[in-house]
């Protein structure tokens, strides 16, 4: 009976298992709806601001601006994006990857690097491998476009200051619920400068500023820096919460097949006490009948 009650107890475990990642999977549901169409809304814009950017600067002498600057790049710092909570899946885990095997990539080419984790996932994981500034964790929860600019004023004026030579931006861009790609975009200095023979003709569309190219790049360039961030903010929100859906569907599912094999075995272990006892009765009664 001891076996019994065991295996009684660990399918009522499983059962509040179950209901509990359907209730995490029925929340992320809901989250992901709201992240994902906020995410779809803001990507084309984030794109096409990037293209215009980028054909703006292919006009425009390096030294115009200070953000447009090509230095060597001896010290680099890379913003690493991941989510607070995890429950995710690998979403993080592959991300996490990605950025140290890019800082080692960076540290055997002799440079300097420093890594911005935004996420406590992030923060947590870098806290003792590699030297980070300008932490930020809890942030996922509820942001906007202030949160971008915020990050970016902890880049930008040390940038200008030739505190570091090239920042780049690490993250998951979101494909579907269960692919998300870890992304790494340089967005000092522009991808543009300095490769417009590598750009393709027909990518090379001819617009027409007012005012001067000078005087957008004035305005447009921080501009440029908060457009990313937050696209990367937005991608990570959506790629976290289908991530943490597929996961907890997964664990659902999981719960189920272990609930069947436990309902299984307790009937096997039932069934084979009902036997013995059974055959207990049966010797018994053939003793009592032979005596």
């Amino acid at each position: 009976m001891a076996a019994l009650k065991d295996i009684k107890r660990k399918i009522t475990a499983v059962q509040k298992t179950r209901q509990i990642t359907r209730a995490m999977n029925m929340v992320a549901a809901s989250k992901f709806k709201a992240a994902q169409m906020r995410m779809e809304n803001f990507r084309p814009y984030a794109v096409k601001f990037m293209e215009v950017l980028n054909s703006l600067a292919l006009k425009v002498d390096a030294k115009s601006h200070p953000l447009l600057a090509v230095r060597e790049p001896k010290r680099i710092r890379v913003i690493c994006m991941t989510s607070d909570r995890g429950l995710c899946g690998g979403f993080n885990n592959n991300l996490l990857k990605a950025t140290e095997r890019f800082v080692r990539e960076k540290l055997a080419e002799g440079r300097e690097v420093a890594v911005i984790p935004v996420g406590r996932k992030g923060r947590d994981f870098f806290r003792k491998k590699a030297q980070t500034i300008n932490a930020r964790a809890d942030v996922f929860s509820r942001f906007d476009m202030g949160l971008a600019v915020r990050i970016s004023e902890d880049v930008i004026p040390p940038f200008i200051g030739e505190e570091y030579d090239e920042l780049y931006l690490v993250y998951n861009e979101f494909v579907n619920v269960a692919v998300h790609r870890p992304t790494v975009v340089r967005l000092f200095p522009l991808p543009s400068i300095g490769s417009e023979e590598e750009i393709e003709p027909e990518k090379r569309l001819d617009y027409i500023y007012e005012p001067s190219e000078e005087a957008l790049l004035e305005k447009l360039l921080p501009m440029y820096v908060h457009v990313l961030i937050y696209r990367a903010l937005v991608e990570t929100s959506a790629g976290e919460n289908g991530a943490r859906m597929a996961a907890m569907d997964n664990a659902t599912r999981n719960c189920e097949e272990m609930i069947q094999t436990l309902t299984l075995k307790y009937n096997k272990v039932r069934q084979s006490a009902i036997t013995a006892e059974l055959m207990d009765i049966v010797g018994g009664t053939e003793a009592l009948a032979k005596g």
